[in-house]
């Protein structure tokens, strides 16, 4: 049978279609996550990072406090009695649970900032995006992108952002070629 437009494919021919529709979505779908948690594994490691050098410097900080309370008491010991020393004593346990407190709310504050609900939102978008977004590169030149070294991920944001997008060009030129 012929139609105006052509003769009419089989079933076979629309499985077959529709499966390599299927499988191209898959892929970006797959690869879109992959990019998205490594964005937010970047987004992560800064936050750590800094809450890391503000745990340094109060323990720094917190190091040289005891420092002068030692001078302090051993002056003290000579100079005062049981009652005064007593006192001190107090306020250092005082200090010391305020630190274990402090430790603990930056341990609670890491563990959130390693968990995120929003990967699987920004996924969907960027499959959409990329579904949806028209390109005209070949798939063969989506290996090129060279990945940064772990010792620049610190030094080099501009560098991971434009490896970043690289990967978001190649998943759209690999989706526009299929």
């Amino acid at each position: 049978m012929s139609f105006i437009f052509g003769k009419r494919k089989t079933p076979a021919e629309l499985l077959r279609e529709n499966k390599r529709m299927l499988d191209k979505s898959g892929a970006v779908k797959v690869m879109a996550k992959d990019l998205v948690r490594t964005r937010h594994q970047i987004e992560k490691f800064y936050k750590l990072k800094s809450q890391l050098q503000g745990t340094l410097k109060s323990t720094q900080a917190m190091g040289e406090a005891m420092k002068g309370v030692t001078k302090a008491m051993g002056h003290m010991n000579r100079q005062m009695n049981l009652s005064s020393l007593q006192k001190i004593l107090q306020e250092f346990e005082t200090q010391n649970e305020r630190m274990e407190l402090i430790t603990e709310v930056t341990r609670d504050a890491i563990d959130d900032a390693l968990e995120g609900d929003e990967e699987e939102e920004e996924t969907e978008d960027l499959v959409n995006q990329l579904l949806n977004a028209p390109s005209n590169a070949v798939a063969a030149s989506a290996t090129k992108t060279k990945v940064p070294q772990v010792g620049t991920v610190g030094k080099d944001a501009a560098a991971i952002d434009s490896y970043l997008q690289a990967r978001l060009c190649n998943l759209r030129k690999m989706q526009s070629s299929f």
